[in-house]
């Protein structure tokens, strides 16, 4: 192949025990290039209708992007795609590190998982080899034995590893998958298909070069050497490296839009005390990072104090910080990073996991669950302790940790009365840590997006409202506007659907969210090159960002087969309600205002505003009009 491709699949079916190799030609892959495009045209075609999350028919699909395993900094990422266990429509994690650009090594540009094993199995690929293996002794183990013993089995330690925790044995509703220990594929429950389908792992060793694949292998490693360079001179990847994502507490607090206490609020009275500086200074250990990556935005942690944590894990990141912290009322940094290693060794979704606590703590604190089901848990706002001992239960299924490892939807249904205003989610999954009332393009977001409430569709609308902005000069190729942050308006709806396009294409071609403009410091004529350079196709941008579009109709198309109506793309009724305390204390989002944004957004899309499908006209425009005779079938 000379389109940066093997144009390689590997099929598993557990059930069976078998494995085998399809190919796909030129054609098929300019129109599902990798990524969440590859994955949601197979589970689209593939999964029988209404089939459920734990069934083994459920199909998991681990795909590389066009450009993962690319040597220059941010082309790491593959995704995981599924039917979720937690929303029951489509499923999306994406991650990055080691794994997605060693299976491209070996060769494959996706793995598609099938039926279930009879017992505890990991897979192992090196190259053209595949084998189903035993893992009994794996199963119940902490991600670090697993990834060890693996290692020693096979006698090589450059091998890289995918696998699930305790969470996803146990079929926690919001458990991930992990490579290298630090690197998440967190959200909509993909380590619990995994869990269902006895798979503990996918150890990956592969001797390619991307070289070997790519058209114009140079122009993609003298792009390499300028991005190395450009780190540490562009203000926003700079800022990555300086302090990652934990740098963002201080900022949202001041704007008043750092989630506090199930959202409620807006800034945290003991902000100061999970402060950047506090962080550096108390826990902070090494700076890590992903394939070829020069940002290292990754942070290592470890405690030797009151709580002793791991530097196995990684260190908390924004969101760990905020959904384990101020959102359950908790300011013990120290906490917060044990809190954090339990999330990554059980492999819960930290956001998911926080997001839930919060919400147990407020139903408590209304008198809707007590004590008894507590089991002597004193579970209010602020309760350290509390929230850590949650973590272990709902890791291992333990009294009322089995509840929440429902997610908020499913435990406000059980728990009845007022419960499901206190659930923080959309579709079942629950909020990340950006509260859209100061940026209201993230509301949209969290409404249409198919894998629920996803804080990496678009780029936020603050990174964009300032014309003189790096981040707004980067993307104003694509043709976007520069507009206040709480706008909500047709023209802020146009705006977020050429972002999105934009975004949803980084997760086909394998570009971290942290790499292209605007949110960093990859400029879109070099994203459009460097697909060029390893496919030898003469893309643009506004190609690229049809290849993102596409994606996003199949996505869709496979929720609105399952029986998704506009009635999921709504917010929690807290957002159209005051924020209580911050800089933005009274703000909230106009209901009237949202929907309008959303009629217009439906438009923009070429979606039914009732049903919200794709329109034929639509899909014949993305040269996928297959999709509207699938469903049209009854």
């Amino acid at each position: 192949m000379t389109y940066g491709t093997t144009g390689k699949i590997l099929r598993v079916d557990l059930t069976n025990r078998t494995t085998r190799v399809e190919t796909f030609d030129e054609a098929f892959y300019r129109v599902y290039p990798g990524g969440k495009a590859l994955a949601a045209y197979i589970l689209l075609r593939e999964l029988p209708r209404g089939a459920e999350p734990f069934d083994p028919a459920n199909i998991l699909v681990l795909a590389n992007g066009v450009l993962t395993g690319a040597p220059f900094s941010t082309a790491t990422r593959y995704t995981v795609i599924a039917r979720s266990p937690l929303t029951r429509g489509f499923g999306e994690a994406e991650a990055g590190g080691f794994w997605g650009p060693e299976l491209k090594m070996a060769g494959w540009e996706a793995v598609v998982i099938t039926g279930r094993a009879e017992k505890p199995v990991y897979l192992w690929i090196k190259n053209d080899q595949v084998e189903i293996r035993d893992a009994r002794h794996l199963w119940g183990r902490d991600p670090e034995e697993v990834q060890n013993t693996i290692r020693a089995e096979l006698s090589d330690k450059l091998i890289r590893i995918l696998q699930i925790g305790i969470g996803g044995e146990n079929l926690v509703r919001f458990a991930g998958l992990t490579n290298e220990l630090r690197h998440f594929n967190a959200r909509t429950g993909m380590g619990a298909v995994m869990g269902s389908k006895n798979l503990r792992a996918v150890a990956v060793r592969g001797t390619t070069r991307y070289a070997d694949l790519a058209q114009d292998p140079k122009t993609i490693a003298a792009l390499g050497t300028t991005l190395a360079k450009r780190v540490k001179e562009h203000p926003q990847s700079w800022d990555l490296q300086s302090k990652g994502t934990p740098g963002l507490v201080d900022g949202l607090n001041a704007a008043g839009i750092l989630p506090t206490r199930n959202f409620h609020q807006g800034a945290f009275e003991n902000v100061d005390d999970i402060k950047w500086e506090k962080y550096e200074k108390e826990l902070l250990t090494a700076r890590r990072s992903c394939y070829a990556c020069a940002v290292r935005c990754k942070r290592e942690v470890k405690v030797d104090n009151r709580y002793q944590v791991s530097d196995a894990y990684g260190g908390p990141e924004y969101e760990s910080l905020d959904s384990l912290g101020p959102n359950c009322g908790i300011g013990d940094l120290q906490a917060l990073a044990k809190a954090n290693e339990l999330c990554n060794r059980y492999l819960l979704d930290s956001i998911s996991c926080g997001a839930t606590i919060a919400f147990a703590m407020e139903c408590f604190e209304h008198g809707l669950i007590g004590l008894k089901e507590t089991g002597g848990i004193d579970l209010r706002f602020g309760n350290t302790e509390a929230m850590l001992t949650m973590i272990e239960l709902i890791a291992k299924r333990q009294g009322i940790g089995d509840l929440l490892a429902e997610g908020t939807r499913r435990a406000a249904e059980i728990i009845g009365g007022d419960a499901r205003y206190f659930a923080m989610q959309v579709k079942g999954q629950e909020l990340p840590m950006h509260d859209p009332r100061g940026k209201t393009a993230v509301g949209l977001m969290y409404a249409i997006n198919e894998a629920g409430a996803d804080h990496l569709a678009a780029a936020h609308d603050t990174v964009l409202a300032n014309p003189d902005s790096v981040g707004f000069k980067g993307a104003a190729p694509l043709g976007i506007e520069a507009l206040p942050a709480r706008e909500l308006s047709e023209r802020k709806a146009r705006t977020y659907f050429i972002l999105e396009n934009w975004v949803s294409a980084e997760k086909v071609t394998g570009l971290c969210y942290f790499g292209p403009t605007p949110r960093s410091f990859i400029q879109v004529d070099e994203v459009v090159n460097a697909l060029r350079a390893a496919t030898g196709w003469d893309v643009t941008a506004q190609e690229v960002m049809r290849i993102g579009e596409r994606a996003t109709n199949l996505a869709r198309a496979f929720n609105v087969r399952e029986g998704f109506t506009r009635q999921q793309d709504i917010l929690p009724e807290r957002l159209h309600q005051p924020l209580e305390n911050g800089a933005l204390a009274g703000a909230l989002i106009s209901k009237e205002e949202f929907n309008n944004a959303m009629n217009a957004l439906y438009r923009l899309k070429g979606w039914d505003p009732v049903t919200t499908a794709p329109t034929r006209a639509k899909l014949r425009e993305l040269g996928i009009e297959w999709v509207a005779d699938l469903l049209e079938e009854k």
